[in-house]
């Protein structure tokens, strides 16, 4: 159940406009794929929580009150998030986007507001464009979403082969905020029976029969979901990205031992959660750090059962598919492997086209070059093996 867990406002606030126009924005979800330490509504995105740029927003365009949908047990760090927001007021939300929205619109019956704008957390830029248009649309309709024309061409898929072709010109890409007149949203939302659950509050609407007025999107909604997401937040990305990782992992005996995704025969293997190829660890760490997109624990935490025993291979696919997500192609990538055996030497050119072929790239900008440390140190002592990494990436 809905759970109220602020006061609320003072009687009689509306728009200078003279209407009552709520909203209710959703961030009652985890937003793991976002990669970050925080649930991604909660996580820093230029230089302020995801979650109060639209907040802000929303406020500036007069709405109150703003209601926000959290998880339960996250009132304190959405309190921080939002403090100084005075039409800020918070409630839990349910176990899916459709049952959060339709809790808060039941919370939102004490405040009576004649319109009710509902925004994923997740899109913080909000141009007052997009609000006003949407606020304007309903003057003479129930409901209005915002929308884009689809740039690419389109086709149904059958199974995996290519169906018949879609027109898009017929097809449009629906953004949030959602603007609907408060009392048919509500009893939209109570009147929903639908088999599935329903992708967006447009969907909820159409199914009761409101009609859905079409206005003009913007490009600067888009939907933060990956970690990559979080490395754009510059509005001009920087030309060149530089990133370094550094891994160890001990030598064991019987163990497989796994460099650059070469498997060597030697004596003694390294140990890990995964197969503990500590030259791929190392770069991966670099090409995450060169997008700000965390480390290779973050997105493969050892706590994780899955990982174990791992190809570590996956994961270098992974940070490769991270870095053209934020725009960017491997300039170069440089891996030392720091250890007095084996030898690096006979194995090189086989890495070098490993790492090449899991990247996709030519093998002449992938170097692996090997040292000791004249016997000092654990790897001198062969108790372990290290390796450090350096990438450039280049914007696409």
């Amino acid at each position: 159940m809905s759970q109220i867990v602020s006061d609320p406002l003072e009687s009689g606030e509306h728009r200078p406009d003279g209407a009552r126009v709520a909203a209710l924005v959703v961030a009652a979800g985890q937003g793991l794929r976002a990669g970050q330490r925080l649930p991604k509504q909660f996580a820093p995105w230029r230089g302020k929580p995801v979650l109060r740029h639209s907040v802000e927003a929303l406020a500036a365009a007069g709405c109150a009150p703003i209601l926000v949908a959290i998880p339960e047990g996250a009132e304190a760090v959405a309190r921080q998030a939002l403090a100084g927001i005075r039409a800020v007021r918070f409630t839990t939300g349910g176990a899916t986007r459709q049952q959060s929205v339709g809790l808060g619109l039941e919370v939102l019956a004490g405040w009576a507001p004649e319109l009710v704008l509902i925004h994923d957390a997740a899109r913080p830029v909000l141009p007052a464009a997009v609000t006003e248009r949407l606020l304007a649309a309903l003057a003479e309709h129930e409901a209005a979403i915002p929308v884009l024309p689809v740039a690419d061409s389109l086709a149904h898929a059958e199974g995996d082969m290519m169906g018949a072709p879609a027109r898009r010109e017929d097809l449009r890409r629906v953004q949030t905020p959602q603007a609907f007149r408060y009392d048919a949203i509500l009893a939209a939302h109570r009147a929903w029976d639908g088999p599935f659950t329903a992708g967006d509050d447009a969907q909820v609407a159409q199914a009761a029969g409101i009609a859905v007025a079409l206005v003009e999107g913007d490009e600067a909604l888009h939907k933060l979901t990956y970690a990559a997401d979080f490395a754009q937040a510059a509005a001009t990305r920087p030309a060149f990205r530089v990133g370094t990782g550094y891994d160890v992992h001990r030598l064991e005996e019987g163990e497989a031992l796994w460099l650059c995704g070469v498997r060597i025969e030697h004596t003694h293997g390294l140990a890990g959660h995964s197969d503990a190829d500590v030259a791929i660890h190392a770069l991966v760490d670099a090409m995450l750090g060169a997008i700000g997109a965390g480390d290779i624990g973050q997105h493969f935490p050892p706590s994780d059962a899955q990982w174990k025993g791992a190809a570590s291979d996956r994961f270098l696919a992974h940070a490769a598919a991270l870095v053209a997500q934020a725009g960017y192609t491997l300039g170069n990538a440089d891996v030392t492997i720091v250890c007095e055996a084996p030898k690096i030497g006979p194995h090189r050119e086989r890495m070098r086209a490993r790492l090449a072929e899991v990247l996709g790239v030519d093998i002449a900008v992938v170097s692996v070059k090997a040292t000791t440390t004249e016997k000092l140190g654990f790897t001198g002592r062969r108790e372990g093996i290290a390796a450090q990494a350096a990438v450039g990436l280049i914007r696409s």
